[in-house]
């Protein structure tokens, strides 16, 4: 409340400097000059997927790899508006051993063999195999449609992933309309929640195929059991998973009414940090309170202590999300996520932050990069969506210094 000054004290300068500071804090921050660099992010990220598509644990049968939603998908999916905004001819080496490999498996469907058997742990339990089908087959037709955006059409090789994917998806069951998915007790894509995760990517892939397809009456049982199980379990999931929601149904129309998406949308404004970012542990954990997830909150596995700052996994995929449902870098919370994108891009290599929310893992290992390839992948996404929607085209790597 204003105190009451009397005039002669300065009540009108007093005053005014009070208006002045309410309608400065009512604008958005001015987003600065661009301070990242593209280029040293497509390195960062080209060179992660030779690592991923050479590391004999990716390897499987008839000569090829399995695809993971930490480094390989993203990948594909922020490469392509890389390879836009840098002018280049045509896609990264890595990039197109990815499509020709996931190619490969969708031909060879009946033939190769699941990415994880039942012995892969006595842990984890049963049901690896249609588990892992029904993963990868999810992420096969969302990086095949992907693919296909840029020629503006849906391949055969694509259809048949979706054929593939249908072929899998649960008809009964608290889980019918979703599909059976890999749970490896490891947030945010392989536990127990995950399976929404990978629903919500289903509905992303299915979103972004052409209308001609998502409309015909082939598929429209199919996306109306999806859009159902989406409905259905959606108040259970992390803020993380509608994130994801709330972007499949900026690309599927009918998957969310405009009062669910303003809802997820005040949601993930209300969980953004002072300093732009939003942090992953604590978005990250299915709702509802249990000791859990309360505690998981705050400790890994391992019990050491979950990283308690914003993150690029988060920030990107969130600010990404804001955008995609046609928020303007006006929004405060739209330019406040890109500002911290944008200063955030490690000098050395070109990556940004995110970490584990497992265990501890070494900076300088294979798996201790996972986290950070998913965080550079949708901090890319969610700069680049800024600078196509000004209308702006990346004109050299002096420009960006």
């Amino acid at each position: 409340m204003l105190a009451r000054v009397r005039f002669r004290d300065g009540w009108l300068p007093a005053l005014c400097l009070v208006a002045a500071s309410l309608v400065a804090c009512s604008r958005p921050p001015k987003i600065p000059h661009e301070t990242w660099n593209p280029k040293t992010a497509a390195e960062y990220l080209d060179q992660r997927e030779v690592s991923w598509i050479g590391w004999p644990v990716a390897a499987r049968d008839h000569g090829t790899f399995c695809v993971s939603c930490h480094t390989v998908v993203p990948y594909v999916l922020s490469r392509q508006a890389l390879r836009s905004a840098l002018a280049e001819q045509g896609p990264a080496e890595a990039e197109r051993k990815i499509v020709e490999n996931v190619a490969k498996r969708v031909r060879l469907w009946n033939e190769v063999g699941p990415y994880y058997t039942d012995d892969t742990g006595e842990r984890y339990g049963d049901g690896k195999p249609a588990e892992s089908r029904g993963t990868e087959a999810v992420l096969n037709a969302l990086i095949l449609a992907s693919s296909d955006t840029q020629g503006g059409r849906l391949s055969a090789i694509t259809r048949s992933a979706f054929n593939n994917m249908w072929a899998v998806q649960l008809r009964e069951g608290d889980s019918k309309g979703a599909w059976s998915w890999l749970q490896f007790g490891l947030e945010p894509w392989e536990a127990t929640d995950s399976q929404y995760y990978g629903a919500a990517l289903a509905a992303l892939a299915i979103g972004i195929a052409p209308e001609e397809y998502r409309s015909s009456s082939d598929v429209q049982d199919r996306v109306s059991l999806l859009i159902s199980y989406l409905n259905r379990e959606s108040t259970k999931q992390s803020v993380l998973n509608r994130a994801v929601l709330l972007w499949a149904s900026a690309k599927l129309p009918g998957l969310l009414n405009s009062d669910q998406q303003k809802s997820i949308v005040h949601e993930l404004m209300n969980e953004q940090n002072a300093d732009g970012g939003w942090k992953l542990s604590s978005n990250a954990w299915p709702e509802g309170w249990s000791l859990h997830s309360f505690a998981r909150r705050r400790l890994r596995s391992d019990w050491t202590r979950q990283s308690g700052e914003s993150d690029g996994y988060a920030t990107g995929l969130i600010t990404l999300v804001l955008q995609e449902i046609a928020m303007s870098r006006q929004s405060p919370s739209v330019s406040r996520g890109l500002i911290w994108l944008a200063r955030n891009q490690s000098p050395e290599d070109g990556s940004w932050y995110s970490s584990s929310l497992n265990k501890r893992r070494s900076s300088s290992s294979n798996i201790g990069h996972f986290m950070r390839d998913a965080a550079t992948a949708y901090a890319v996404l969610a700069l680049t969506k800024d600078r196509q929607a000004r209308g702006v085209n990346f004109v050299g790597e002096n420009h960006w210094q």
